[in-house]
């Protein structure tokens, strides 16, 4: 079956799906993104990722495309059409189309709107996460507003190949201070030898993940201690367990940081428990 992509519009097949040329999106990385998780073909999260997407447009000064109810059908509409079960659902809304020039287009433009959606494999996801993945360092490099949900992705891109170049699954970036923010597409945390959890706050430095948020109401139910503070690689290197988490990994357990064995190199009992306890708390609609 071909996949199918929505595009200002218009509902295609993935090959014949295109946006113009001078789109903004394209030539300066001006717009956003959101990835939302499926399951049993239905969106996880929604509202919490919606509300994300429109402080990301305020923060761009670009105009909301369309109105919530209609992107929400949107959506569903490619995840039917695509027959994901589960999977994600991907959507980016640019700046729109205009002569190519730095600044704002003037009279404004209509915003680009594209979502796609696709299988993800959960079996195997799952065989991953009983193994867990290993993780190196890099130095932080991209720009400040990482609060923002971008498609302004090339330092993560690199990051990432990092990561493979090494043998490694994911790269957690390490700031001027020599603090771990984030991973290249996750959230970072660690659990300490005393059962905290621990993960560096919201207010700077990372993005405000929806399944982070998730996580924070899933740790107050399990009464596990949650400290939102700085850590660092060493720390984490000494840590009893540590792991990752976003929207397509949901809780992905590491087992390795920089060549150093995480506990005792297996993935850690909290991760498990909270990878497996996820859904009950988030909105699935």
């Amino acid at each position: 079956m071909s996949r199918i992509a929505y595009v200002n519009g218009h509902y295609q097949n993935l090959r014949d799906a295109a946006v113009n040329v001078e789109d903004r999106g394209y030539q300066f990385a001006d717009g956003i993104y959101e990835v939302c998780e499926i399951i049993g073909g239905r969106m996880v999260d929604f509202p919490r990722h919606m509300a994300r997407m429109q402080r990301s447009l305020r923060e761009l000064r670009i105009a909301e495309a369309m109105p919530l109810a209609s992107l929400k059908i949107v959506m569903e509409e490619v995840v039917r059409r695509n027959r994901i079960d589960y999977g994600i659902v991907y959507l980016q809304i640019s700046r729109g189309v205009a002569h190519r020039d730095h600044g704002f287009p003037s009279p404004e433009v209509k915003p680009s709107v594209v979502v796609t959606a696709k299988s993800l494999n959960l079996a195997k996801n799952q065989a991953t996460a009983e193994r867990g993945i290993k993780v190196i360092t890099t130095a932080e490099n991209r720009w400040p507003r990482v609060d923002i949900k971008t498609v302004c992705l090339l330092p993560n891109v690199l990051a990432r190949q990092e990561a493979r170049d090494k043998g490694a699954y994911e790269a957690w970036y390490v700031d001027a201070g020599g603090f771990v923010t984030e991973g290249a597409s996750c959230n970072a945390w660690i659990v300490t030898k005393d059962g905290k959890v621990v993960t560096r706050t919201a207010a700077s430095g990372i993005l405000a993940g929806i399944t982070r948020a998730v996580l924070i109401n899933v740790l107050e139910a399990m009464q596990l201690k949650l400290e939102e503070r700085n850590f660092t690689p060493d720390e984490a290197y000494h840590a009893a367990e540590a792991f990752v988490s976003s929207a397509s990994q949901i809780v992905m357990p590491v087992v390795s940081i920089d060549g150093h064995a995480i506990g005792d190199g297996k993935p850690g009992g909290i991760a498990k428990r909270l990878r497996a306890e996820f859904h009950r708390f988030a909105a699935i609609s």
